[in-house]
């Protein structure tokens, strides 16, 4: 005979809120019950190896079940099972924990590692579940089958009933409004969210030997390094993240002291800037999936990698709060930070070539965390390297040197021999002007194509920075290098070396007064100078630290400097438009003088509207007078 009974909760309030609001994202609760189905088996096969139980031959598995028909949902597994008794103790108590009770008894027989749900985690099904049924049989001798159900409200159900072998049967009835769990590609998209690598195999809609379970019992991350082939490194990458290009290179995390932690952390390779923040790690507990992205536990620039990381020191429902003031998972964190910077540095100092290869993917993850994290800094600032114009790799050390490859230091006679080159260096060092190094970079090797031609014929070097941390990232190397370097973007000054010469002061000032006067823009300095290239007309310098500003407020979406305000115009006397300028009568002076400036502004940005209108007009009217 059925008895009833009332869900003991301490507010018949409770249920409501369990429904709604247990967790963030209501697909969960599929975890949930895969989660105790695997716990139970986990249980059973510690018992069987202990002898306190009968094992048998039939495969350890979770069986998955859609009957749209029904409107049911269905998990089951071959485990531990329950007695009436701890059906309503696991089930209808919501306070104890079943797992408690068996890591207690079972502890020092090497238990551990076992995650235990019948709790909370059960009634998350409620969320989408207008009724639920549990059909279970313990593995103890001479048990007898349990029917348990209730609809979730405050009263439940429980009797006997015929089953022939151990284990639980979850039978959901999907609410009305959440019928889409009735759908298979749902469920399967669930399973391979949640469950991709749960210990045992789970099988949807079973109907045989002939299926194939849907996720991978033994994840790679769980092989020790050295059992690990490249192929199968980039099989699981493809397989687990979906993407079809290889990734740039990998770092496997295994260890066991002092904390439990394996995983692998992937360098994708980046296709677009679009790409740059889609990354996903994927953190596990035991196999079982946590969530994506979880910046407490893997610092947030490493958000930009592909991984797995499984850490059974992490439980499954945890808080944020938690995360943050859990001394376990910041070391978790700093391990993690570690064993990144140690792979870069490591692949620099023994691989450049193909850290060289790497580093156009890179260079963006290495930046931001060299930027946010000190200890990562510390570790990696050694190894940032800048292409420069030639097209060459190079340390900023090797670029101030003019080198383009690793410095290489000859080995030592004796300590004496080293030593006093180090006192040598000291001294040097201290004799040294302390002007910080400017060091010109590029931003956008099309749009600044004619000022890398200046610099090229002018013997200069220049590195480039055209990603979109670079702004925030030479100002942050700036300030760490307290003064060492100064970074000016190729068209911000001009350099001594582009300059041929000095013209005659008042010549000069004669000339920049007639050019300002003559063009459109009102507002914008002129300033002449004689350039080594007698090609280029004019060229645009704009201030350093007001277009830093400017870029900084547009990044972070903020109105802010115009940088335009501190825009010179440079008109260049070796060329011979230039010098033929004050010789025009009026007219042709300002048809000159708004083309020059147009020319050299097409140099640096795009023109408004308007002036690229006058621009078209003025081309229009040479090309008239070519083919009169």
């Amino acid at each position: 005979m059925a008895k009833q009974g009332n869900i003991r909760i301490s507010s018949e309030n409770m249920m409501p809120i369990i429904k709604k609001w247990l967790y963030s994202d209501k697909d969960i609760f599929l975890r949930e019950i895969v989660a105790n189905a695997v716990d139970a088996i986990t249980k059973f096969k510690k018992l069987a190896d202990l002898g306190e139980a009968a094992a048998d031959d039939q495969e350890y598995n979770v069986k998955i079940a859609i009957d749209k028909e029904a409107g049911t949902l269905t998990v089951e597994d071959n485990g531990i099972g329950m007695t009436e008794e701890e059906v309503e103790k696991y089930i209808t108590q919501i306070a104890f924990s079943g797992a408690a009770d068996f890591l207690e008894k079972y502890e020092k027989a090497g238990g551990e590692g076992i995650i235990g749900h019948f709790g909370l985690g059960f009634y998350s099904a409620y969320m989408v579940s207008e009724n639920i049924e549990i059909f279970t049989k313990s593995y103890r001798e001479n048990a007898v089958g349990v029917h348990w159900e209730s609809d979730g409200e405050s009263t439940y159900t429980i009797e006997e009933c015929d089953l022939a072998n151990r284990g639980t049967r979850i039978v959901m009835h999907i609410a009305k409004d959440e019928k889409e769990f009735l759908e298979e590609g749902v469920i399967r998209s669930l399973i391979e969210k949640y469950c991709a690598f749960m210990p045992y195999p789970i099988y949807l809609n079973f109907t045989g030997k002939d299926d194939k379970a849907l996720n991978d019992t033994q994840p790679l991350y769980l092989k020790a390094p050295k059992d690990c082939t490249e192929e199968e490194y980039k099989d699981f990458y493809r397989k687990t993240f979906h993407d079809y290009h290889d990734p740039l290179f990998w770092i496997h995390l295994n260890m066991d002291y002092p904390f439990r932690l394996k995983g692998i952390l992937y360098f994708p390779k980046v296709k677009s800037k679009v790409e740059l923040e889609r990354g996903k790690v994927k953190l596990y507990c035991n196999q079982v999936f946590i969530a994506d992205n979880i910046k407490e536990v893997i610092p947030e620039y490493l958000l930009l990698l592909n991984g797995v990381i499984d850490c059974p020191d992490i439980p499954l429902n945890v808080s944020r709060s938690f995360l943050q003031n859990d001394r376990q998972v910041q070391k978790i964190s700093k391990h993690i930070t570690k064993k990144v910077s140690d792979k870069l540095t490591g692949l620099y100092k023994t691989d450049r070539e193909k850290f060289e290869a790497c580093w156009n993917d890179i260079s963006v993850f290495v930046k931001l965390g060299y930027i946010k994290d000190e200890d990562f800094y510390s570790r990696v600032k050694d190894c940032i390297i800048y292409k420069d114009l030639n097209g060459k790799y190079c340390t900023l050390a090797e670029f101030v040197n003019g080198e383009t490859t690793p410095i290489t230091k000859p080995v030592k006679e004796n300590a004496e021999e080293e030593a006093a080159e180090k006192r040598e260096d000291s001294e040097a060092n201290h004799d040294e002007a302390k002007e910080p190094t400017t060091i010109y970079y590029i931003s956008d090797e099309v749009g600044q194509a004619q000022y890398i031609h200046l610099f090229r014929e002018s013997g200069l070097n220049a590195i480039i920075c055209d990603t979109f941390i670079d702004p925030h990232f030479l100002s942050y190397l700036e300030f760490k290098e307290s003064g060492k370097y100064r970074f000016l973007r190729i068209d911000a000054d001009i350099d001594a070396a582009l300059k041929e010469g000095t013209t005659d002061a008042e010549t000069n000032k004669a000339l920049t007064e007639a050019f300002r006067a003559s063009l459109n823009n009102t507002t914008i300095s002129v300033k002449a100078e004689m350039l080594k290239s007698t090609e280029i007309p004019a060229i645009i310098n704009v201030s350093e630290m007001s277009r830093r500003f400017g870029e900084m407020n547009a990044f972070y979406g903020l109105a802010g400097a115009n940088a335009d305000r501190d825009m010179t115009l440079i008109i260049n006397t070796a060329n011979p438009v230039i010098q033929a300028f004050m010789g025009l009568e009026d007219e042709k002076k300002k048809f000159v003088a708004n083309q020059v400036y147009y020319l050299a502004m097409l140099s640096y940005k795009k023109l408004s509207p308007e002036e690229m209108k006058a621009f078209s007009d003025n081309s229009v009217t040479l090309l008239r007078e070519w083919i009169r």
